[in-house]
């Protein structure tokens, strides 16, 4: 084959064909102002370099460093491994559900116990116990207030709020202000505090105060914002001021105040700080890497190329010469200008349709499956909790999570504690001591069943309505208001069962006469022949595996 040969600066060595560098259908590379080919055109476009581009690197190259993250965690860096933290909460879906499920999963149901001294019984009518009418009224009294002082707190976001920290950024730092209407807290900077000590088992919080210096460093705005904190801290900055806060050891900066631990405190879930979820998110890197590497093949598989042929005479030669064969392909190159995904070569060979995906590399959707399962594992949580693909409850891992989120509740009973000790001043009279219920938001109904099963043999009548959410003060108003005056307990009786009072008695009282046995035997027949007959159905924790896999069959 004979072709003619040209002597442009940007002529193709191997077929000694003239390329036009002003055609803007040619990729060019600007810098060296000659054609790219390692980018194909795509009608308008061209596709990226099918080099894999994980586009985190880009964003922060240290936070997508598999390594950097896990040298982070061998030295304990809290400051470095908070920030990674937060990074990855707004920034990746699967570890900002994570977090959001451990801080959310308790709803932080609490109450009040009073725990009374002094006496065995108490006055009823005109019989007199061992305490008396003055002092129930006082009781009473410092009970109530003591319902409303912590119901303004917001117990339930606010506690909701500080577990979505402690998992988040590894730990808490706080202080109590009391004010006459309830408790609010001061959020404290985590990189200008630290705990070494305990008093009475509870963190001693210290707390630096070169932080008013690093972040207000006007002197006028930051005599503003310390009239906002409470007088333990601003007199901690004067002692800062008058250089009183020396190192307390070697190595140690100054500034190092020691806040009242009646009013400062710590939660945290482990000795040091590190947050809940750090071990994750190396398994998320592996995942949006493959998921990336995903994408570009899954680019590589849309890809196509159009081969055109230009036809030979007998003796081998070209029929149409070089130009004519360039603005042949031109031609096809603008047809298809618009065109995603295609792309046009004219050559002397035949003329072929190629695929440009590797069918044995695509990565497939159970692939992607394995990573994304990795990362569930790594947290220890179940994925089905997420993306249910049965309807079987997963029950046990879920109790799992419950307990090891039962520590930061203990915590929490402790804060609020902490906020009413004004009023347990008293404690050898009167002490009022707060629980917080285990309740969670997938088991909150079998506990509220299993407390009402309770107050048939005596137990406390307020815990039902608490585990299903309601405030202890809130149940007590609406009894009150309710029984005593709009009188209710006249309007509304309750259906007759074995548990609320004796259908004889009722009767004979109602009627003057008893039941009689036919009478007796008529009901009986009724209530056999009603709904709800034969074993009651046991729970999915106790059904066998074939049973739940027949009842899955049917949905």
């Amino acid at each position: 084959m004979r072709v003619r040969q040209y002597t442009s600066p940007h002529e193709s060595r191997d077929m000694n064909i003239h390329i036009d560098t002003n055609n803007n259908n040619l990729p060019i590379n600007l810098e060296t102002n000659t054609v790219d080919y390692s980018k194909i055109k795509v009608g308008a476009k061209i596709l990226e370099d099918a080099v894999f581009d994980f586009p985190l690197k880009k964003v922060n190259k240290s936070f997508a460093d598999k390594e950097y993250i896990l040298r982070s965690i061998e030295r304990k860096d809290t400051k470095t491994l908070k920030q990674i933290s937060e990074f990855y909460y707004y920034s990746s879906g699967i570890y900002g559900r994570l977090c959001r499920y451990l801080s959310y999963m308790y709803r932080y149901d609490w109450y009040i116990v009073p725990y009374i001294s002094g006496g065995d019984t108490y006055p009823a009518d005109s019989d007199k116990g061992d305490i008396n009418a003055k002092d129930v009224n006082k009781i009473l009294d410092n009970f109530f207030k003591t319902m409303r002082y912590l119901d303004n707190f917001k117990a339930k976001a606010m506690l909701k709020d500080i577990a979505l920290d402690v998992i988040v950024e590894g730990c808490y730092y706080g202080y109590i202000i009391h004010t006459p209407n309830g408790p609010t807290i001061q959020k404290l900077p985590i990189e200008f505090c630290r705990s070494r000590f305990k008093k009475s088992n509870k963190p001693v919080v210290e707390l630096n105060m070169k932080y008013f210096d690093t972040y207000f460093p006007d002197t006028a705005y930051r005599a503003r914002i310390l009239k906002l904190f409470p007088k333990d801290i601003q007199d901690g900055y004067r002692k800062y001021l008058k250089k009183k806060l020396k190192p307390d050891f070697s190595g140690d900066i100054d500034g190092w105040y020691l806040l009242d631990p009646a009013f400062g405190f710590k939660v945290t879930l482990n000795d040091y700080d590190i947050p809940l979820m750090i071990s994750v998110i190396p398994a998320i890197i592996d995942l949006n890497e493959a998921q990336a590497m995903d994408r570009k093949k899954m680019q590589q598989k849309l890809l196509k190329i159009i081969i055109q042929k230009l036809p030979m005479d007998k003796n081998g030669d070209m029929i149409f010469d070089l130009q004519e064969a360039q603005q042949i392909h031109n031609n096809a190159v603008k047809m298809l200008a618009k065109a995603v995904g295609i792309d046009v070569l004219t050559t002397f060979a035949d003329v072929d349709v190629a695929d440009m995906s590797d069918r044995n590399t695509t990565t497939t959707v159970d692939d992607l499956t394995k990573v994304e399962r990795t990362v569930f594992n790594e947290a220890g949580i179940s994925q089905m909790q997420f993306n249910t693909d049965g309807n079987i409850a997963l029950e046990k891992s879920i109790e799992n999570d419950a307990a090891m989120m039962s520590v930061l509740v203990d915590q929490f009973e402790e804060l609020l504690q902490q906020m009413i000790v004004n009023f347990n001043r008293s404690p050898k009279k009167v002490f009022y001591q707060v629980q917080i219920l285990p309740t969670t938001i997938y088991n909150y109904k079998d506990l509220s069943k299993m407390y009402k099963e309770q107050t048939q043999m005596g137990y406390s009548k307020m815990l039902p309505q608490i585990a299903l959410g309601l405030s202890q003060s809130s149940i007590l108003a609406n009894a009150f208001f309710e029984n005593d005056l709009l009188n209710l307990v006249t309007v509304f009786v309750p259906p007759l069962t074995s548990n609320t009072m004796n259908a004889d008695a009722l009767a004979q009282q109602q009627t003057g006469r008893r039941r009689t046995g036919l009478s007796k035997m008529i009901e009986a027949e009724g209530e056999s022949n009603g709904e709800g007959a034969g074993r009651p159905e046991k729970s999915d924790d106790e059904k066998s595996t074939k049973t739940l896999q027949n009842l899955e069959s049917k949905t």
